[in-house]
């Protein structure tokens, strides 16, 4: 089950309501997730044996009080403030919850995606893409995206093995994009990590360097996914810039920062089932940021054999959503409740399975749908 650490200050403005700590504990119990633990970016590393500062170092640390949220392993929806939140207000009443929509791509030449087949299907066989348009970032905006990435890499990504996300300055990069399997020795470019310094590396000395650099540990458990390869997959715009060796790191020419308006997200995988989910939540949750809230420009994705002949297409995202048909009768029988068809219609509605609608009975004995 994910931990999730949030600003309690921070969730109560988005919720536009606060609570004391008791109160906030049975909200979440009732909505049916788990506050964990109360803490701070001080308590934590006091407590901590493995983290050893200084009394000057722990001073500098942050008071500001941290709620630790427990949520269910499948709700990936819920691992960031922006998801917990929103979903809490549709709970409460505050809000309905939100319809997203595909818009039409701005330029469909430039949202478009080539991926040479035959090389990919080597090492990492799938990607789609979105983009997000006129999006406003802040600092905590910011931060909430990075980590809703690192929570999903870690839960329903594997560690990277299955999915990994990049996401990259549209305006910084020229579309259309390509996504490539090549020989290590081909891939140059400034990773992520040396955007300061600008040093240029090619794809097998970034593995030794990542194997080894002590500044860049957290990326040495994903080196041995590609590092035997022969051929490392890589995604690049138009003009050839390196925007990602994924699922190590991402090119410093397409980074996010805080003056980032337009963002290209790409998940390269070796499930593509577990990729759309991936995409969709990243677009769910920050979409809700677009200069027109929860909507989503489509990239088309072409496959392509060794002559350019296109083999397979789709577009992504998903955004997918099922409509299913259940008895009153039989959801009672089920859960082991008596709850009449206008209740569990708002019941269902509370939790974002809706908007839930009552239908006349089709079977007198089980009555309304």
């Amino acid at each position: 089950m994910p931990t999730v650490g949030v600003s309690r200050d921070a969730l109560f403005a988005h919720l536009g309501r606060t609570y004391t700590d008791e109160e906030f504990d049975e909200l979440a119990f009732e909505f049916g997730v788990e506050l964990d633990e109360i803490t701070s970016e001080r308590e934590e590393a006091t407590k901590s044996n493995t983290v050893n500062l200084s009394k000057d170092q722990l001073s500098r640390l942050s008071d500001e009080v941290i709620y630790k949220i427990d949520v269910p392993a499948n709700r990936y929806d819920l691992l960031c403030i922006e998801g917990i939140s929103r979903s809490l207000k549709v709970f409460l009443g505050d809000m309905d919850a939100p319809e997203f929509r595909v818009t039409k791509a701005s330029d469909e030449d430039v949202a478009a995606m080539t991926v040479m087949k035959s090389n990919v299907d080597t090492i990492r066989p799938y990607v789609v893409s979105a983009i997000l348009r006129d999006v406003a970032f802040d600092e905590a905006r910011y931060q909430s995206f990075i980590e809703l990435q690192d929570q999903l890499h870690r839960n329903l990504c594997r560690q990277r093995t299955l999915v990994a996300i990049g996401t990259h300055d549209m305006d910084e990069v020229k579309g259309p994009f390509t996504y490539d399997a090549r020989p290590p020795k081909d891939i140059k470019f400034v990773p992520l990590t040396h955007t300061d310094e600008g040093t240029e590396f090619d794809g097998a000395s970034l593995m030794k360097h990542y194997e080894t650099e002590a500044s860049c540990k957290h990326l040495k458990p994903y080196v041995p996914i590609i590092k035997d390869s022969p051929l490392y997959p890589v995604v690049l715009d138009s003009e050839g810039t390196v925007l990602s060796l994924p699922p190590i790191i991402n090119g410093s020419k397409s980074r996010i920062t805080l003056n980032t308006k337009n963002v290209f997200i790409e998940c390269t995988a070796t499930d593509l089932t577990k990729a759309n989910i991936v995409l969709d939540t990243v677009v769910a949750m920050f979409s809700e940021y677009a200069a027109d809230p929860f909507t989503v420009e489509p990239v088309t994705v072409n496959y392509v054999d060794e002559s350019q002949k296109v083999v397979d297409s789709y577009v992504s995202p998903q955004m997918y959503c099922r409509k299913e048909t259940a008895s009153v009768k039989f959801v009672n029988s089920l859960i082991g409740i008596d709850v009449d068809p206008e209740p569990m219609a708002q019941l269902c509605n509370k939790i974002q399975l809706g908007p839930a609608r009552i239908l006349p009975a089709t079977d007198e004995e089980e009555g309304p749908l």
